[in-house]
């Protein structure tokens, strides 16, 4: 489902900015400002009708960025996002005709699970990447390494999502069965009406800086620092 430079990438990149875009045109300057904070991927959900439009935007002037596409419910969506250019797809749940889908045209996609039997439906459907949602009502890090560690041997990865924010980020990002986790606390809606690009910057730094401290990029954490130092000045 997810190609291995893919997986890569997301592991990488750490953090995933959920956004939800209610003006088209938005879309792009709310992204260069999350790559200007150091965040390399986004997940762009399909709550508002114009999110593929909003899609189309950022990948023509972003194409460096990682840009997937959340909530995806049905198979026609599917193709929508793929058409679109997303480079993944996500769903809250675990939807088998959404799958089947994605496998038959090849977007990547990770189901949405949340109990043992979620996991074992998306194991025997070859997904290998999943999105653990809603991590923190559902019991959060400690709940996640109890239903992961029975299928350990199968190298599931995860991606929290729901509840992850800057304190808890740490204990996941340490976690071996996390890939990356996901978070719209740096895509406030109230910075987006505002159109406070920099604002949202500020907040994308912080994310990326917590990836890499906690994940021993030691280069880029202090660049990142020292750019946020400046900023501060």
């Amino acid at each position: 489902m997810f190609p291995d430079p893919l997986r890569q990438q997301l592991h990488d990149a750490g953090f995933i900015a959920v956004l939800v875009v209610e003006d088209p045109s938005a879309a792009v300057p709310l992204a260069r400002a999350l790559l200007e904070g150091g965040v390399q991927a986004i997940e762009l959900t399909l709550r508002t009708p114009v999110a593929i439009d909003a899609l189309r935007r950022i990948r023509a002037e972003l194409p460096q960025l990682i840009a997937g596409v959340g909530t995806i419910l049905t198979p026609a969506q599917v193709g929508e996002a793929r058409e679109a250019g997303a480079s993944f797809g996500v769903a809250p749940g675990l939807n088998p005709r959404v799958i089947a889908e994605a496998n038959r045209i090849g977007l990547p996609f990770a189901p949405g699970v949340c109990t043992p039997t979620d996991l074992e439906l998306a194991v025997e459907q070859g997904c290998r990447l999943m999105k653990f949602f809603p991590a923190g009502p559902i019991g959060g890090l400690p709940y996640l390494r109890s239903i992961a560690a029975p299928l350990a041997h199968l190298g599931i990865r995860f991606i929290p999502l729901g509840g992850v924010d800057a304190e808890n980020m740490p204990g996941y990002l340490r976690e071996p069965a996390v890939a990356a986790v996901g978070g719209s606390w740096v895509t406030p809606q109230r910075l987006i009406g505002d159109n406070d690009w920099a604002a949202i910057t500020a907040l994308a730094r912080r994310a990326s800086v917590i990836v890499d401290q906690t994940r021993g990029n030691s280069d880029r954490a202090v660049a990142s620092a020292d750019r946020s130092a400046g900023e501060d000045r």
